[in-house]
């Protein structure tokens, strides 16, 4: 097994950022990552990711108009993130957003460091970046096809290719990138994309260096060893920074991961049309039973919604959890959020990490 270097040490770069810790804050919406996460998470010397996901309902007080309130709220948080910190800033904007263009330009306009964006393969994200724009993109994919199909494209339309890519595996929260059947069937493991998807960032290494970050299930500084034994250049972690103090969550989302044991975390069917995985609740329960109806769509926020027969308004029900009315939504989570016990502050997280992916190396690697 190969010997990696101590992360305390070494620096991952992305394009000319250079990360003192190969960590990427997972983008969790709605509102679960904003300003407040993600500059706490760049102070430490990762990347901070604030989610484009559902601004539009946290700042309807802007506007009523979703759109509007969308590309203010995401300007209001680039800002305030920035306020609190000089690190690295980046926004996540999923794909299938209805307004993935306006996200994307409002990113760049803003000066974000980095753009990742999933939920669908982002085709066209080169096309948006202006004359002089530093901005680096980051595509989320789930299979080295995805990523083959992306580099292919980016490098014959827009002759550039992704500044990293992030492997999103099937032990991630929210939506996933997977058919149910896939989620548990080892053949598509994070253990097992990751080498396949450096490979296919490889074949690019003579025109650039693009780095491959694993999600999904990483939760320990020994978990973000083993993948990068498996050729990733570090990590992208979510639920671990659900549970502190600097999480933009309502204290009743983040006492949720706290109190769920691991039978409490399950797959739903989405209203967009994905699996999802969540914490159980009595709202999942009544969706399951056939009770909550959505009143009216929103915003139609997400370009898949099936309105006509979706169960619930999928933006609602996580905005209402976001701010702790779990009555009337509920929280996504990764496989391991049940192994949340307390609420602690994002360095100390750091701290943690380092210790436990040191304990690792100086016990299997030496």
């Amino acid at each position: 097994m190969q010997k990696i270097n101590n992360i305390d040490m070494d620096s991952v770069k992305i394009g000319d950022l250079s990360l003192r810790v190969p960590i990427i804050q997972g983008g969790m919406g709605v509102g679960i990552s904003l300003s407040g996460l993600a500059s706490a998470v760049a102070n430490e010397g990762g990347v901070g990711v604030i989610s484009s996901a559902g601004l539009g309902l946290i700042y309807n007080n802007f506007s009523n108009n979703y759109m509007k309130a969308s590309i203010y709220g995401l300007q209001e948080e680039i800002r305030k993130a920035r306020e609190k910190s000089n690190g690295i800033i980046g926004v996540n904007v999923m794909v299938a957003m209805s307004n993935f263009a306006d996200m994307v330009k409002t990113a760049i306009q803003e000066k974000a460091d980095i753009i990742f964006s999933g939920a669908g393969l982002p085709l066209n994200m080169p096309s948006f970046l202006t004359e002089g724009s530093k901005t680096k993109l980051v595509p989320i994919v789930s299979s080295a096809r995805a990523a083959k199909i992306i580099c292919s494209k980016w490098k014959s339309l827009y002759n550039y290719l992704p500044d990293a890519i992030v492997v999103e595996g099937p032990k991630a929260g929210g939506h996933l990138g997977y058919k149910e059947d896939q989620i548990f069937d080892e053949a598509f493991s994070l253990e097992k994309t990751v080498p396949e998807v450096v490979s296919v960032a490889k074949e690019y290494i003579e025109e650039k260096n693009i780095p491959v970050f694993a999600g999904g299930g990483i939760y320990t500084g020994e978990d973000m060893a083993r993948i990068m034994n498996c050729g990733a250049s570090g990590v992208q972690m979510g639920t671990r920074f659900v549970t502190t103090e600097e999480c933009d969550a309502s204290m009743e989302f983040k006492e949720s991961y706290i109190k769920a044991d691991e039978k409490d975390i399950e797959i739903i069917k989405s209203p967009v049309g994905m699996p999802g995985r969540a914490i159980h609740n009595d709202f999942i329960a009544r969706v399951k039973e056939g009770e909550t109806q959505p009143k009216k769509c929103l915003c139609h926020c997400i370009k898949t919604c099936d309105v006509k027969n979706s169960p619930y308004c999928i933006v609602a029900a996580l905005y209402n959890a976001f701010r702790g009315d779990l009555n009337h939504g509920y929280a996504f989570c990764g496989s391991n959020a049940f192994r949340a016990n307390k609420i602690e502050k994002v360095k100390e997280i750091f701290n943690s990490i380092k210790e436990e992916f040191n304990n690792y190396q100086k016990k299997v690697v030496g």
